[in-house]
């Protein structure tokens, strides 16, 4: 499965749905654009949905760093959600998830953004 990607909103968080391979040459640029994008316009809290993801390689792990980094260096910020355990163990492995803020569901995550205590 090829690399897609598809947004929606919930209120003021923009959703970015994510599904197929993140990898080098195909999704990891996808992605990056896709999330540049929705900074260009003007979105700062963004949630990436990663459920339905079935692979991510290096290059993948490091467009969510580096637009983890981005976010936050322009006061903005972004979370993930429904990681599959396969790309959550590369990010212990990694040690992403002790900088990236992630959620089990998608209420939790949104809640999150409003400043409620999140899962």
């Amino acid at each position: 499965m090829s690399f897609e990607s598809s947004v929606r909103y919930s209120g003021d968080i923009a959703i970015l749905d994510l599904a197929g391979r993140i990898v080098l040459n195909d999704g990891s640029a996808t992605m990056r654009e896709a999330i540049a994008k929705l900074r260009e316009a003007g979105s700062t809290k963004i949630l990436l949905n990663l459920a339905d993801v079935s692979f991510m390689d290096s290059s993948g792990l490091g467009e969510l760093a580096s637009a983890y980094a981005a976010s936050n260096k322009s006061g903005g910020q972004l979370k993930l959600v429904n990681i599959p355990a396969r790309i959550m163990d590369l990010l212990r492995i990694t040690k992403l998830d002790s900088v990236l803020t992630s959620f089990p569901s998608e209420p939790a995550a949104l809640a999150s953004f409003n400043g409620a205590a999140g899962a």
